[in-house]
């Protein structure tokens, strides 16, 4: 199974948790609590992907960088994104000089 199969799997996963019980798993429970519940736990997530990576630990980093992007992509289905969104995105920023890429932003209102 390729990246794109893998994330479109779990995309698909997570859009049909969001209108499941909050007892019959724990990302309904995360979608039932809301966006608040959702944010904590991908700061969460990401201040524990920082501390992998200080502590030289590849494989924990690994992890917790799987439970990151998972989170995240949590966070994506609550606004009715999916990770196929941030692939295309992605996709169009390659070849783009980083520098160019974020001059070319629109301030955010």
């Amino acid at each position: 199974m390729i990246a794109a199969d893998v994330l479109q799997h779990i995309g698909d996963t997570l859009e049909a948790r969001k209108e499941s019980s909050p007892s019959s798993s724990y990302v309904a429970s995360l979608f039932h609590k809301g966006e608040d519940a959702i944010l904590k736990k991908v700061a969460e997530e990401a201040a524990e992907v920082l501390m992998a990576s200080k502590d030289k630990d590849r494989l924990h980093l690994v992890r917790e960088v799987a439970d990151l992007w998972f989170h995240t992509m949590v966070l994506l289905a609550h606004h009715g994104l999916r990770p196929e969104d941030v692939l295309v995105e992605l996709k169009r920023r390659e070849g783009i000089s980083g520098l160019d890429e974020k001059a070319a932003r629109n301030p955010q209102s």
